[in-house]
């Protein structure tokens, strides 16, 4: 019998078209369906995002671990946080504070005894009638 035979009947052709169907609806499920390729992409993806999240949380538990063991063995430690956050100076120091804005921008400065109007920009000095002798 060859290999022709074997499909001339009908219910092999029914087998060879239910079998067809069902690889096909097997690939559409892997590639597709829940649980299948693209899920597994997405959570592979995320898995390694939250990896990446995870040691950079794992860098600043470590530097956040170093900083309370300074601060519990350390006066430098207190010392400069008392400094930075606090704003506290020793005595016999001055407080020297750098300014970071641009030099680019001048300041106003208003004479405070002026009699300005600051609204219109105009003197509110009253002008003198001319005098008649």
């Amino acid at each position: 019998m060859s290999m022709l035979n074997v499909f001339d009947s009908k219910s092999s052709k029914v087998l060879l078209g239910l079998a067809i169907i069902l690889i096909a609806g097997f690939q559409c499920l892997y590639w597709f369906g829940e649980g299948g390729y693209r899920d597994h992409q997405k959570l592979t993806q995320k898995i390694q995002q939250q990896i990446e999240l995870n040691e950079e949380l794992k860098e600043r538990n470590r530097v956040l671990a170093a900083e309370v063991y300074d601060l519990k063995n350390g006066v430098e430690a207190i010392e400069e946080h008392a400094r930075l956050d606090l704003g506290l100076v020793k005595p016999h120091e001055t407080f020297v504070q750098m300014s970071t804005i641009s030099t680019q921008y001048k300041p106003i400065y208003i004479d405070p005894n002026a009699k300005v109007d600051l609204r219109t920009n105009e003197s509110e000095t009253a002008e003198l009638p001319p005098s008649e002798p």
